[in-house]
């Protein structure tokens, strides 16, 4: 009977050592630790991208509701709206150059706060033009 054998070159102790094995665990907890963080941030970006376009929503929805020109009487208006609290505050612009202008429009400052229930706080600056009173 013929028996062949095959020549090993593998020494008996082949595999991995403890110490590659803890090395290649060290790397892959440092990888998911990073991923980890990555997806945090993503989250808490996703959050205030979310919070920041209902304000802006809500401040457009207050800004189209706003009363005509000639309605919009310099004080303030407050009120809620998809429990985001507002105010409108409309007063006339200060310059120099108005009150020395020979025309019937005037500039009026009109500025929306609106403040989301965490607390966030947006403001939107515009000018309106509106007739003055009679001469």
């Amino acid at each position: 009977m013929l028996r062949l054998t095959i020549p090993r070159n593998e020494p008996a102790n082949a595999g991995f050592t403890l110490v590659e094995a803890l090395v290649s665990l060290a790397v892959l907890a440092i990888s998911l630790a990073a991923i980890g963080g990555l997806a945090a941030s993503s989250y808490r970006s996703g959050l205030y991208v979310e919070r920041h376009v209902a304000e802006v929503e809500t401040a457009q929805a207050i800004i189209s509701g706003l009363p005509d020109r000639k309605d919009l009487a310099t004080g303030s208006l407050t009120g809620e709206m998809a429990d985001h609290r507002w105010r409108v505050d409309a007063a006339p612009y200060p310059a120099d150059f108005v009150a020395s202008a020979k025309t019937v429009w005037s500039p009026q400052e009109v500025i929306v706060r609106v403040e989301s229930p965490s607390g966030a706080l947006l403001r939107f600056d515009t000018i309106r033009l509106v007739k003055r009173a009679g001469p």
